[in-house]
């Protein structure tokens, strides 16, 4: 999968969100913000075919967690990502 062409991340009020560019207003009704992990993978991911696997290596990289915590969050991540349309499939 790879993350969708035409969004990025900006910070709004402290807080990280997923905004699409070039687009003239915003639904406020369904904004989409990350933490720190989520911003840190999705940096990491931009622009590259990625699953969830990958992920979990991001995060065993850069925090200090057990492997199958690692694992639980990746999938998380991606199944929320996949819910928001994010996403696109290979």
């Amino acid at each position: 999968m790879r993350i969708k062409q035409g969004y990025k991340v900006r910070e709004m009020a402290g807080e990280n969100v997923v905004v699409a560019r070039g687009c003239g207003t915003v639904d406020l009704t369904n904004i989409i913000t990350f933490n720190d992990s989520a911003l840190l993978l999705w940096n990491a991911l931009a622009d590259r075919e990625f699953e969830a696997e990958d992920a979990a290596r991001i995060l065993l990289d850069n925090y200090s967690v057990e492997a199958l915590t690692a694992e639980r969050d990746a999938r998380a991540w991606v199944n929320r990502m996949i819910e928001c349309d994010l996403v696109e499939s290979k």
